[in-house]
């Protein structure tokens, strides 16, 4: 089993920053989780992955947040950070942390992320 924790997240105007950070625990053998990332999700809507970095790879980026944000992982420690500058109000949604460990998801309880314009 796995459990995330995840932290930061809240109100910001546009254009400001937050950072969110997500920390993986449990039965995690070394080498044994293929991918974090974060996800988010607004009402009505599917939960889409916001980045991504799959074990020994590259970052991986939904294009609406290129360039304005920054996932890096800590393979030593388990963790997750997602740097976000640049807000916008389109922005705004619930967060959530994604570790695949041996290749079953694992969700975090997600967080929200408000931008006000």
């Amino acid at each position: 089993q796995v459990q995330l924790v995840e932290s930061g997240g809240g109100l910001v105007q546009a254009g400001g920053s937050l950072r969110l950070s997500c920390a993986a625990s449990g039965t995690i053998a070394s080498g044994s989780i293929n991918a974090m990332g974060w996800f988010r999700e607004t009402p009505g809507k599917q939960r889409d992955l916001v980045a991504r970095i799959e074990s020994g790879r590259s970052a991986n980026y939904a294009d609406s947040v290129k360039g304005r944000f920054t996932i890096s992982r800590d393979y030593a420690k388990n963790t997750i950070d997602l740097q976000m500058n640049s807000l916008k109000a389109e922005d705004t949604a619930v967060y959530y942390c994604n570790v695949v460990h041996r290749y079953f998801n694992y969700w975090g309880q997600g967080t929200q992320v408000t931008v006000s314009s």
